[in-house]
């Protein structure tokens, strides 16, 4: 189709062959999803596993929690492992002139 065809077709029928483009995009994307799926099963299969055995093992796998690296000097029980977001008391040591490294556990 070129694009005088589509400049010269009314509103509903560009809208109809809008629809069946959604669709055809979503089945496109529903097929190669499908295939997918079926190479990594194959692909399970040929060390003997299953699927949902290595789906389990994916979805109990959890990153433990970091170690703490810093503590409040006021209340030692706050601890910050470094990542994430500043705590408070850390930001408040800092703009009081203490470094990083004095807060170190």
């Amino acid at each position: 189709m070129t694009e005088i065809e589509l400049e010269t077709m009314e509103l509903k029928d560009l809208k109809d062959l809008r629809a069946k483009i959604d669709r055809a995009i979503a089945s496109y994307e529903d097929r190669q999803k499908l295939k997918a799926r079926e190479e990594v099963e194959a692909f399970a299969r040929e060390r003997g596993f299953s699927l949902t055995e290595l789906a389990a093992v994916a979805a109990t796998k959890k990153r433990r929690p970091a170690d703490p690296k810093y503590a409040n000097p006021d209340n030692p029980d706050d601890t910050w492992s470094g990542r994430g977001r500043r705590p408070r008391w850390v930001e408040q040591a800092l703009a009081s002139g203490r470094e990083l490294s004095d807060l170190a556990i």
